[in-house]
């Protein structure tokens, strides 16, 4: 295996430590290959361990520096006792790229407490536990950057994301938050809020008339890809956007601002 080349540039990562959870798949295996071909050094938290060593393997044989955790984000003792661990296991916890969650397509009505507790307990409670202990070493290191993914379905009502809505709006207030109190100690905290992504959760979600909705409602009448919400988040969590704090960004090729849209001419 040879070492790749280190970037150069504001926008290089060089001796950063990135933390992505999720990164076994989706946008957060995304985020793992941005992060790494901008010099990172990534720990790739995931709960399927399985899929997480595949990806770091993937990482490693491409010449860049990368290890896996198995993690829950529902486990709040296991959460903060294996993020504690990392500054003195890698030398520091710069970044965390928080993508781990769950997604269901249930009416409102329909949605039992079994749905609204399992999808509560990892998009909002696991963002919760892995914020609070990342920002911990953070603060005490006087450096961070902290990015959360949330959704446009955080933003929109849309039909069937009752519980899923919930929390990534949760998510993005929460953010919020954590960008206030966090600002003082070097640490910036930024949500992203995807809209329709080509990922494997997507494939689940989006039967055919869901496509067909969103689809009329993107100007740019296509899905996104995991690499651009990965490329958007390697900008966030670098030095250039050094003074971006407590934004809330779309990348959703333009749903959100779209209103009534039809054929010029």
């Amino acid at each position: 295996m040879t070492q790749t080349a280190l970037p150069r540039g504001r926008f290089a990562l060089n001796d950063r430590v990135a933390l992505v959870t999720g990164g076994a798949s989706g946008i957060g295996r995304a985020c793992a290959w941005a992060l790494v071909e901008q010099g990172a050094m990534v720990v790739i938290a995931d709960r399927n361990a399985e899929a997480a060593d595949a990806v770091t393997t993937a990482l490693r044989e491409a010449g860049h520096q990368a290890q896996s955790l198995a993690l829950d984000v529902t486990d709040a003792a296991a959460v903060k006792r294996e993020i504690a661990a990392l500054p003195a296991r890698y030398g520091s916890l710069d970044i965390l790229v928080h993508s781990a969650g769950v997604g269901a397509e249930r009416l409102f009505l329909e949605t039992t407490a079994e749905d609204w507790a399992r999808i509560t307990d990892i998009n909002l409670n696991g963002t919760f536990h892995v914020a609070q202990a990342s920002a911990a070493c953070m603060v005490r290191q006087s450096y961070g950057r902290i990015v959360l993914i949330s959704s446009v379905a955080g933003l929109r009502g849309g039909t069937g994301r009752a519980a899923y809505g919930a929390t990534k709006g949760a998510m993005l207030a929460l953010g919020k938050v954590m960008a206030v109190e966090l600002a003082p100690y070097g640490v910036t905290t930024n949500m992203v809020a995807p809209g329709a992504i080509e990922t494997e959760l997507v494939a689940r979600m989006h039967d055919a008339k869901t496509r067909e909705a969103y689809l009329s409602g993107i100007p740019m009448r296509r899905y996104g890809t995991p690499e651009e919400v990965a490329d958007t988040i390697a900008f966030l969590v670098s030095d250039a956007a050094a003074y971006v704090n407590g934004v809330e960004l779309g990348i959703d090729g333009g749903f959100m601002a779209a209103g009534v849209m039809k054929e010029a001419g």
